[in-house]
């Protein structure tokens, strides 16, 4: 089995496209000394939809991170993301490779208010003349 140790950092925007908030997958426990799983969050796995790779992605944060619980569907982005990769050796000189994905952090995107028709602006007079009708 072979792993970049500490990822590789890349432009996550043009390889994942527009993130959307799907909800949180898994918390990571972290081990005790003889194998057993301890009441300790290391990491928490969340799912969220990209845009340019057409499918759900997983990516971990630190559990020092509160928990992330948007709205679904929300537009988010990540903090200093980290690609990596562990590949295992099958047969012949084949391997299977899975990618993971951590970040510092999952935030919100801030989205521009839609605008609203003449907002702020003073009615216009109709063209042919005739005033308005009142109900």
């Amino acid at each position: 089995m072979a792993r970049f140790g500490n990822g590789f950092t890349g432009k996550h925007v043009p390889t994942l496209g527009e993130l959307r908030f799907s909800s949180m997958r898994r918390e990571v426990y972290v081990q005790n000394e003889d194998g057993t799983r301890s009441d300790v969050v290391k990491e928490r796995t969340y799912d969220l939809k990209s845009k340019t790779q057409g499918r759900m992605i997983q990516v971990s944060i630190p559990a020092s991170v509160p928990v992330r619980d948007y709205p679904y569907n929300a537009v988010v982005d990540l903090v200093g993301a980290k690609f990596g990769a562990v590949a295992h050796a099958t047969f012949g000189d084949n391997a299977d490779v899975d990618w993971y994905i951590k970040a510092e952090d999952i935030v919100l995107v801030k989205q521009e208010p839609a605008s609203v028709p003449n907002s702020g602006q003073t009615a216009q007079p109709r063209k042919d003349g005739q005033p308005d009708k009142k109900a």
